[in-house]
This record gives structure tokens, C-alpha cells and sequence, in this order.
């Protein structure tokens, strides 16, 4: 069985890939979960954490 929201007719992706795309972007930690009901992505949820580091440790470009 071939889930139509999945696939990509011609060469336009559906719209919840740049909603994906856009939440992924710039995410250094974190989930981005895709919601899905009966076979449509109707939910896109992004968790980001802040990693804090211990007192003294530095990363590179963080500074």
C-alpha cells in the first residue's frame, strides 16, 4: 500500500518536508517528531535542550 503524503510527485515535495527542514535548521540538541494520522503528517513538534557545560570547559566557537 503506497502512502500518497509520503511520496513526491514530479519534483516538489509536500509541504511538511520545509516545515521539517525549517525546524531542523540551526538545532544544535533537541527532537523534531513527525505526527502522523492515518498515514498523514499532520503534527511537527521540535524539543531543542541547552546543553550547559561544567564551569572551566569551553568549545571551540563558543566562547
Amino acid at each position: 500500500m503506497e502512502n500518497s503524503s509520503l511520496s513526491t510527485p514530479s519534483s516538489v515535495p509536500p509541504d511538511w518536508i520545509a516545515l521539517v527542514r525549517e525546524k531542523v535548521e540551526g538545532l544544535r540538541y533537541g527532537v523534531v517528531q513527525l505526527v502522523v494520522h492515518d498515514g498523514r503528517v499532520t503534527q511537527i513538534e521540535r524539543t531543542e535542550k541547552t546543553r550547559l557545560l561544567p564551569s572551566g570547559v569551553r568549545v571551540p566557537g563558543h566562547e
